[in-house]
């Protein structure tokens, strides 16, 4: 279905080993929501890997969606919309995200539906700076780096833990025009 680049004999470890790295940060019974899901990572790897978990796998695109849906997971809710549109607030434990946008992009889509107590824990590469991003008016502050290497590779993945403190602000997300224009960014 032409969903990914990566070869098939690559798949089972550039996606599916690399949507659990982090499958340790997420506590037992958590809500997780996957904001950019695409074909269904890190949603559906760690819903599998996972069975505890109740996870939410969102994207915008439908040919992306459609084939997740051909996996279905008793515990994996697979959903149709834009992360900046999404709606729900403060509902979820555990909000990720893989490839998603840049950092202060995906903090704003990915704040307000986390709940107080929970993380913002996206996936990204440890060369990037994670301290950049104006985080009061989203309620999160960054706790720590978590960085996992990829066995057999030479990739190094880097899960910045963002705690949520306090409810985000009511006018974030806004609109991803809005976003890309004038980012969080410090």
């Amino acid at each position: 279905m032409n969903l990914t680049r990566v070869p098939p004999e690559e798949a089972w470890l550039r996606h599916y080993l690399d949507s659990i790295l982090f499958q340790d940060l997420i506590p037992v019974r958590a809500k997780v929501l996957d904001l950019g899901t695409g074909p269904g990572f890190p949603s559906w790897p760690l819903a599998c890997a996972r069975p505890d978990l109740k996870v939410t796998a969102l994207d915008s695109s439908g040919k992306m969606l459609g084939f997740l849906r051909t996996q279905p997971l008793s515990n994996l809710e697979v959903v149709q919309g834009r992360a900046e549109e999404f709606g729900h607030r403060e509902k979820f434990e555990i909000v990720t995200g893989r490839a998603v946008a840049p950092l202060a992009a995906q903090l704003e889509v990915s704040a307000a539906p986390c709940a107080v107590g929970g993380f913002v824990i996206p996936m990204r590469t440890p060369n990037e700076p994670f301290d950049t991003v104006r985080l009061e008016p989203l309620g999160l502050v960054l706790r720590d780096v978590v960085t996992r290497p990829l066995a057999g590779t030479d990739v190094v993945r880097a899960f910045p833990r963002y705690e949520k403190l306090a409810k985000t602000d009511r006018k974030y997300p806004r609109r991803w025009a809005e976003i890309k224009e004038k980012g969080l960014g410090l």
